[in-house]
């Protein structure tokens, strides 16, 4: 029998995919640090994933599948075990007859083939389909996996003597017993639960919180905290030391707060999490911010902003020199916006410097350098290296004070081009913003040539997406004009397996961009108040976040509801 290894190598071979040397230097990888060799030549960068399981459809003669636009019965999937599915990394699809369909990332595994046959009793039709596509179908056609698996665990470990709960309540460990204790099995895979839970929920945060009596676990979902199964109250120090321990933390301090990261590799990707741990009433409060690589768009036309601010954040990013700001709360998605101008802009002729409190996602081509207040190393200390390095371009994580606002405006002037954020709320009010930190009004009309304010709105699901009927009481309400007796069209989600009932699934970006136009320039150096300054861009053409998110809502992106909860009302 032929493996696939073997017809994998002829078949790239033949349709000149990849070359003899390029072959060998995989095979040598592959001795090396084990794994597939088809995962191995991906990874090289030989081949890209969709050509080579397209030549392995057309060699191997098997039909390929994209499972991304292929909805699954869910009682199909239950045929197969998930520990099965992952095991062999399958999916069954679909079932006629005596026949199950079988989605593979190999085709010619005879061993996993007779397993499920055996298995289930029908006998097997395999198609081929990408290793992603794959883990992704597996994690949202099983989605109470992670609740069970937790439920089970805690029923195991709670099947002990009233007398034996009470002392252990009783009883606070030591810093030796929470070491040994973070290393056992039980506490090993709850921690897993949770992150992989996570993880598969496309969460951007974990909150870990105890209470009194309970512990507390919560997951923040296109921006939205929800509630998830928790373990036990006395599991929590024991998580917690767990947490610290793979963060590189000191597990014998709970007084003081302390920062770490590590990575995972989870469902076949690598995710980045930033751990916070916060010493409370009832014990450690910990905060994980989850960076998962493979969610992060880092392409403009991804982001979700309309044509309109597209043009126009496009050609500001080409001036040679000036500021570009991005202000909104924490999560509006400032960072991504900028490491996408970033990557649009980024050439081999350009210097691009950044310097960031912490470096969320690295970026080939461009330096990054991350801020350690403890060492010295502040955005102030940081950019007057910088400014020596030459750079074309430089990125500030975040503007705090009159010191670092200072060295980018001087930056702005002397020819480079300056992006950072602000924490305002709205674009005419971050000008408001930089006179009261004491930059002078001219310096504003030298150096600033574009601010944008930001937000991050939910998406409608689009596997339950339906239409609805609006109250005209309601768009009166929020301005919407009807044109004639024909209402304007809205959607929202009615919940489904995809997007965990919630009638939402991603998010998009909304914002409001203020050009600094003559007009504007001279209300900044008359000191005007803010409404005047936004009066007058409005005038010259800026559509505010609320007429962005209504636009959206129109567009059928996302519903009415979300837009309010997100923008504030315009005031005229």
């Amino acid at each position: 029998m032929i493996s696939l290894k073997e017809r994998l190598t002829d078949i790239l071979i033949k349709n000149k995919l990849i070359t003899e040397e390029q072959l060998n230097e995989a095979i040598e990888a592959q001795k090396k640090k084990g794994g597939k060799l088809r995962d191995i030549i991906v990874e090289l960068n030989f081949v890209k994933e969709g050509d080579l399981i397209s030549a392995l459809s057309e060699g191997l003669d098997f039909p390929l599948i994209d499972l991304k636009r292929l909805k699954i019965d869910p009682e199909i999937v239950k045929i197969i075990p998930i520990e099965v599915s992952r095991h062999y990394q399958i999916v069954p699809i679909s079932k006629m007859g005596d026949t199950v369909t079988l989605a593979m990332v190999d085709p010619l595994n005879i061993f996993a083939i007779d397993h499920v046959e055996k298995l289930t009793g029908y006998k097997i039709n395999p198609i081929i389909a990408s290793l992603q596509d794959i883990v992704q179908t597996v994690e949202v056609s099983y989605p109470d996996l992670a609740k069970d698996m937790l439920n089970s665990l805690v029923k195991e470990m709670s099947d002990t003597s009233i007398e034996l709960i009470r002392e252990e309540a009783e009883h606070t460990p030591t810093d030796q017993e929470l070491g040994k204790l973070s290393q056992d099995a039980p506490v090993i895979k709850i921690t897993n639960i949770l992150l992989e839970e996570a993880v598969k929920k496309k969460a951007s945060d974990i909150l870990i919180e105890p209470f009194e009596r309970k512990l507390r676990i919560r997951y923040r979902v296109d921006g939205i905290l929800q509630i998830t199964e928790a373990p036990p109250k006395r599991m929590h120090a024991s998580v917690v030391s767990r947490i610290k321990v793979v963060s590189e933390l000191d597990i014998a301090e709970h007084r003081l707060p302390q920062d770490g990261r590590f990575k995972a590799r989870v469902a076949g990707r690598e995710v980045d999490f930033r751990v916070s741990i916060l010493p409370s009433s009832f014990g450690e409060k910990v905060a994980i911010r989850i960076l998962d690589k493979s969610q992060a768009m880092l392409n403009l036309e991804q982001l979700g902003f309309s044509r309109d601010i597209l043009d126009k954040l496009e050609k500001v990013s080409r001036l040679p020199h000036g500021m570009i700001l991005v202000c909104g709360p924490t999560g509006s998605g400032k960072t991504t916006t900028l490491y996408s101008v970033l990557k649009s802009v980024d050439a081999p002729e350009k210097n691009i410097v950044t310097v960031e409190d912490p470096v969320e996602y690295q970026l080939e081509g461009i330096n990054q350098v991350t801020v350690r207040q403890e060492i010295g190393l502040t955005f102030a200390s940081a950019l007057r290296s910088i400014l020596r390095q030459d750079p074309n371009i430089i990125m500030i994580g975040e503007i705090r004070d009159f010191p670092t606002m200072d060295i980018a405006i001087k930056s702005a002037l002397t020819g480079h081009l300056v992006l950072s954020t602000l924490h305002t709320t709205t674009a005419s009010g971050s000008i408001i913003r930089l006179v009261n930190m004491g930059v002078e009004p001219y310096l504003i009309n030298s150096s600033v040539v574009c601010i944008a304010a930001q937000r991050l709105i939910r998406k409608i699901c689009t596997h339950c997406k339906e239409e609805y009927e609006v109250d005209d009481e309601i768009l009166r309400t929020l301005r919407i004009k009807i044109e004639g007796k024909q209402k304007p069209k809205f959607f929202r989600g009615k919940g489904c397996n995809r997007c965990f009932n919630f009638g939402y699934s991603g998010r998009l970006g909304i914002a409001e961009l203020l050009l600094l136009s003559p007009k504007v320039r001279e209300l900044i150096l008359n000191r005007a108040q803010e409404h005047m300054i936004k009066q007058q861009a409005r005038q010259e053409g800026m559509r505010t976040l609320r007429e962005e998110g209504m636009s959206a809502a129109l567009r059928g992106f996302t519903t009415l509801e979300e837009v309010v909860r997100v923008t504030a009302p315009d005031e005229n």
